[in-house]
């Protein structure tokens, strides 16, 4: 042994490479952007993408619902929630644990109805319908499917990326918007909305809307958010009830 090292020296050492090495690196492709080659690196290496494959979710996503919700308790058993958007499915997946849709914990039994412009694979304990919620008779229908108004609206919706930052921004606020608006037709007065939107200064408009509607209005960036992202999201509680059509009916 060479004088003056400790027999587990060298085991330290090599020890702290393979720690170093533990990062998944891509190579890039013939034909793949760097931006894809960059993006697939941060999935293999992201820590929320390995625990939701453990835990049986279907995206990331699924734990920004599960920080909002431990923070602002607005799914609770019994609860009838409508996830805007709702593909892949990973919102609806903790909806329906979170408002005991499947009856498997006793007391209230809640409802989860999932919504989006695609078909979503199955999810057990909640009903998923292919809707376009902009469409003029969609509040109805949901409404007709969770036999009454909804406790929770939320959406994790995100307009298609055009590349130019401020027109991303200003197109899912317009989305956020939408879906703002077709809450206050099927909530029930003291309900929840919960939306992401992307931090840019064009969505005063939104808060204003939801200030006016709701008691509270929170906005908030779940550690399950990435930190190198602009999104955050709105959640707004105690719905003041639809507003009222303005107008007179006097002659």
């Amino acid at each position: 042994m060479t004088e003056g090292k400790k027999p587990g020296d060298r085991a330290r050492k090599s020890s702290g490479r393979g720690q170093r090495d533990l990062r998944v690196r891509v190579k890039s492709a013939k034909g793949r952007k760097l931006s894809s080659t960059l993006w697939l690196e941060r999935q293999l290496n992201d820590p929320y993408v390995a625990r939701a494959k453990r835990e049986g979710y279907r995206g990331r996503a699924a734990y920004k619902i599960l920080e909002l919700d431990k923070k602002y308790g607005f799914l609770v058993p019994g609860a009838r929630v409508v996830d805007l958007g709702a593909a892949p499915g990973g919102w609806s997946q903790v909806a329906v644990a979170r408002v005991n849709a499947l009856g498997e914990r006793g007391g209230k039994q809640g409802t989860v109805l999932g919504v989006d412009l695609q078909e979503i694979d199955p999810i057990a304990g909640a009903e998923l319908h292919q809707l376009d919620f902009l469409s003029d008779d969609a509040d109805a229908k949901v409404k007709a499917w969770l036999g009454g108004p909804a406790d929770v609206v939320m959406s994790d919706m995100a307009a298609a990326s055009s590349g130019h930052k401020g027109t991303d921004h200003i197109r899912i606020v317009a989305l956020v918007e939408a879906a703002a608006a077709f809450a206050f037709d099927v909530l029930t007065p003291g309900g929840t909305f919960v939306a992401k939107v992307l931090a840019g200064g064009a969505e005063l408009s939104l808060q204003t809307l939801l200030k006016q509607n709701f008691d509270k209005v929170a906005n908030v960036k779940p550690p399950a958010s990435r930190a190198d992202s602009s999104e955050k999201f709105v959640v707004a509680q105690g719905f003041r009830g639809k507003p009222e059509p303005s107008g007179s009916d006097e002659d």
